[in-house]
């Protein structure tokens, strides 16, 4: 069998396709943006908030989220918005990584001076300003590499409070005896509307609409509005499901809010956590919804650094279902969530499959080309058929020339 050397994974052409830009930000650049905003931080050094925020293992999602407080709070401007994503743009570039999809919640930065359009402008700014610099490596300019190519996902929360900021606050008091969840709908429906108005006339690059926040309690069905929206508008849907709550909550991603991709997904397997009484066989359902995602090519978006931290019972990659989700030949794609919160890159998400699990060459491939072909890819179908085409031979290429055979 080949074996994937490390500068195989360093050279070979990547994707992050579930990749949070407010959990992505540099620390140094945290740091100097919290001092010129008057952020106040737990620590004003690397190794200060590493103890304090951004740790090696978390106690819990919740504990995993308290970090974005602070980076939410230094991306309230443009100028800060734009140098976010131009730097995480660089980041990428450097390790190899050819396709990324930046996503994040316009709503939690506006302001009376920036609107959710404004901001997701400012994004694509920052990632189209970094994909016209002229840091190509040889053989990207010798055709021998891919170009830098990025679409952008706009995201709304499953739930809010008055506490998330100003949007939202002034959204509760517009309506104050409305039920809450509709009060959410309304929300994630103005984010998609917005989206999709600046992708057809604007051309920017918006690519999906996504939900996230918690799952119990909230469940995708109640931003069905959004999601339909999306859907009548030939918009790509993704739904953080199956993170912190069962099969069912994957089920209701698919059927409700058309999901064509799947977040994490990191329950499906996961029988004993189905709540519905009316499901008679909760083991065969599980089998039925992973054989229909396998059929429908509905790709799994793994982050698997960022499930060892924030998910009691899965200490190691052993726990993890993706060898499950490799047996049942999903498609999965390897991501890294946040990778300032996991401290983690594309490169090192490969690694950790490639040295914890008992993956075949073949399903390392599979693994790296599904994030091309499970991409939004923001040009026509044919162009992504032709960028996936030249991932394949380059990954080939490489193969032959850098991996090792092993008995």
């Amino acid at each position: 069998m080949k074996t994937p050397t490390a500068e195989f994974i360093e050279r070979i052409p990547k994707t992050d396709i579930h990749l949070h830009l407010d959990g992505s930000l540099r620390i140094p650049t945290l740091i100097e943006l919290a001092r010129a905003e008057n952020v106040e931080l737990p620590s004003y050094d690397e190794t200060g908030l590493r103890e304090t925020v951004f740790k090696s293992q978390y106690a819990s999602l919740v504990e995993y989220l308290e970090g974005f407080q602070y980076t939410c709070a230094v991306l309230q401007t443009a100028e800060n918005l734009e140098r976010a994503a131009h730097e995480l743009a660089q980041d990428n570039i450097a390790e190899g990584v050819r396709y990324i999809e930046v996503r994040f919640a316009p709503q939690l930065h506006i302001s009376d001076a920036l609107s959710g359009k404004d901001v997701m402008r400012a994004v694509c700014e920052g990632l189209g300003r970094a994909k016209k610099e002229p840091n190509r490596s040889e053989s990207v300019v010798s055709g021998g590499d891919l170009p830098f190519e990025f679409g952008l996902i706009a995201c709304a929360l499953r739930a809010f409070d008055e506490h998330f900021g100003d949007y939202y606050s002034g959204l509760l008091k517009v309506l104050p005896r409305a039920p809450r969840k509709e009060v959410f709908a309304v929300a994630s429906l103005e984010t998609v509307r917005e989206a999709v108005e600046l992708r057809d006339e604007e051309g920017l690059p918006i690519v999906g609409f996504d939900l996230a926040g918690a799952e119990a309690g909230y469940p995708a069905a109640s931003h069905e509005w959004a999601y339909t929206y999306a859907h009548e508008h030939f918009l790509k849907k993704t739904v953080h499901a199956g993170e912190a709550y069962g099969p069912e909550s994957i089920f209701q991603a698919i059927t409700v809010c058309h999901a064509n991709r799947i977040g994490h997904g990191t329950f499906l397997f996961d029988a004993s956590k189905i709540k519905d009484e009316s499901i008679d066989d909760p083991a065969s359902y599980v089998e039925q919804l992973a054989e229909y995602i396998a059929s429908q090519r509905i790709t799994i978006e793994v982050c698997l650094t960022s499930n060892l931290q924030t998910t009691p019972g899965i200490r190691s990659a052993s726990d993890h279902p993706l060898q499950l989700m490799l047996a049942h030949n999903l498609s999965i794609s390897i991501c890294t969530d946040n990778r300032l919160m996991s401290n983690t890159t594309v490169t090192r998400e490969l690694q950790r499959v490639v040295v914890d699990l008992d993956i075949a060459s073949h399903q390392f491939r599979n693994l790296v080309v599904a994030g091309f072909k499970g991409s939004f890819f923001p040009g026509s179908y044919d162009n992504k058929r032709q960028y996936v085409r030249r991932v394949i031979d380059r990954y080939d290429e490489l193969e032959k020339e850098l991996t090792e055979n092993v008995e």
